[in-house]
């Protein structure tokens, strides 16, 4: 698996297919593969005639575990995404998040538009806004000794997920406290490149997909329909609309 240095921590990637870029960018707790390999993303993107491009985040999978929380900022976590696209010569791409790698890519898109072809944001409504999803409990939760000590439901879940992925705890508990900082209604507002909204009608983590769309200007809004956070991430649905916003952008 290749890697390459984003300042003095190591990212680890993979770079397959052949055409017009995408960069593939996981969400918390989660891996390039788990988001993005094993769901059959990277093998269908590619035989829709894409150059995939996917990286563990800093904290996560193969890449350089940090236990400093303030390692973990959204616009240090972006940087990563824009440092790799520099490594590999790539002067703009589609971008393609899922939770808070949806955050790492609304930043991208407000900060750096120019790197952007388009923006996609999968798994984040109004909470990219107002907040929501894991919290100190989970981050508790990961930091408890066993599983059996964790009584909060979602700490559970988390928990579990993670001993389940072999993850570095330490270092997500860290990302999780340090990875936190919302985008200002503004914010969102000056987001000018093509973006498309993607997120599950029983996701209680994002919040709202359409009250984001109002916000973001010309944003196409996509439900997937009864899935969750958890369950969206390969649903038919959500590939479908991604190939088609792609076919279509400018």
């Amino acid at each position: 698996m290749p890697s390459f240095h984003s300042g003095d921590v190591e990212i680890a990637y993979l770079d397959e297919g052949e055409g017009e870029p995408i960069v593939l960018v996981h969400g918390f707790a989660s891996t390039k593969n788990v988001n993005w390999v094993y769901p059959t993303w990277v093998s269908e993107l590619k035989k829709s005639g894409r150059r995939v491009i996917a990286l563990d985040n800093r904290g996560h999978g193969d890449s350089g575990k940090l236990y400093d929380a303030e390692a973990y900022h959204i616009p240090t976590m972006a940087g990563d995404v824009a440092a790799l696209m520099d490594h590999l010569d790539i002067e703009r791409a589609d971008v393609m998040g899922y939770s808070l790698g949806a955050r790492m890519t609304a930043w991208l898109a407000l900060r750096q538009p120019q790197r952007l072809r388009s923006a996609i944001f999968g798994g984040i409504g109004m909470a990219l806004i107002e907040g929501g999803g894991p919290g100190e409990n989970v981050a508790e939760a990961l930091e408890a000794s066993s599983l059996d000590e964790v009584t909060d439901p979602v700490g559970r879940t988390f928990r579990a997920f993670a001993d389940q992925t072999r993850s570095d705890r330490r270092a997500l508990a860290a990302c999780l406290r340090g990875s936190r900082g919302l985008m200002t209604r503004e914010e969102a507002a000056g987001i000018a490149v093509p973006a498309l909204i993607a997120v599950g009608t029983t996701d209680e983590i994002a919040g709202s997909a359409q009250a984001l769309g109002r916000i973001i200007p010309g944003a196409q809004v996509l439900d997937i329909p009864n899935r969750d956070h958890m369950r969206a991430v390969g649903d038919k649905v959500y590939k479908t609309g991604v190939l088609e916003f792609l076919s279509e952008r400018p």
